[in-house]
């Protein structure tokens, strides 16, 4: 089974909707079609879970620039927990690369670290505030965005961004290559676990591993990877909208018919 698992509870899907902001609202066969086409970068990556784990998957068509979180796997399917407006690479400057294609590996290989919190000579936070998990994924081989396009090496991260001037641009193209999301979702991952698979194991190795926040509240099934897709859209969906429409776009969502009382 590679679609959307049958109606069950969801893990995290109701702390997703009340913890992480802003929301994209995918409809159910959105929903379906991205599952397919994570199962599909899995398979094509050789990558076979052992058991149902969580996993991001980022779509970094600049029509969509999303991250979608699933928990699942082929046999038990892929449950959809939630999504946000994330910003990828935006090619056309020097050291900008298009975020790579791929199914990528979180582990000690490439340890973690957290934001200092510190502004750049432009006064910007790259990382976003003090104390946020920048997630490593190592050095890549991806597409160079100035020049002649050929390949070069990215160091890929998923990581937080500056609170005020990038953070409401989630949504678009702007990053030098990485993945930026909102802190809300970074929160979520961290506080919980969901990509600590191999942390988790090293801990119950014995080792002392800092950049595990005190309160941490690990799930039982953590995953490990990102994995990044484009669906190479010509048009923006109406569940993406751009960020200055964002509000308005949800305002114009439907809500659902209050149910009757009970007698």
């Amino acid at each position: 089974m590679d679609g959307v698992a049958a109606a069950s509870p969801v893990p995290l899907a109701a702390e997703f909707a009340q913890q992480v902001a802003p929301r994209l609202l995918l409809p159910d066969d959105e929903r379906e079609a991205y599952a397919k086409r994570l199962q599909n970068a899995l398979t094509t990556a050789q990558v076979t879970l052992a058991a149902p784990q969580f996993i991001v998957m980022v779509d970094r068509s600049p029509n969509v620039q999303a991250a979608l979180l699933y928990w699942g796997s082929v046999e038990s399917g892929w449950r959809f927990i939630g999504a946000t407006p994330v910003s990828t690479g935006l090619p056309g400057r020097y050291e900008h690369f298009l975020t790579p294609l791929g199914v990528f590996d979180h582990s000690l290989v490439n340890p973690d670290f957290r934001a200092e919190g510190t502004k750049n000579r432009l006064g910007f936070r790259g990382y976003g505030v003090k104390g946020m998990r920048i997630y490593d994924f190592g050095w890549i081989d991806s597409p160079r965005g100035w020049a002649d396009g050929t390949m070069g090496k990215l160091r890929l991260q998923m990581h937080s961004t500056d609170p005020v001037l990038a953070e409401p641009r989630l949504g678009t193209a702007q990053s030098e290559g990485c993945v930026r999301i909102p802190a809300t979702l970074n929160e979520f991952i961290d506080r919980q676990g969901l990509l600590d698979e191999d942390y988790d194991r090293a801990l119950a190795n014995g080792d002392k591993l800092w950049v595990l926040r005190k309160d941490r509240t690990p799930v039982s099934s953590p995953g490990r990877y990102l994995v990044v897709v484009d669906t190479e859209r010509q048009v923006r969906p109406d569940w993406a909208p751009l960020p200055a429409t964002r509000k308005a776009a949800l305002k114009s969502i439907p809500k659902p018919a209050a149910k009757p009382a009970t007698p």
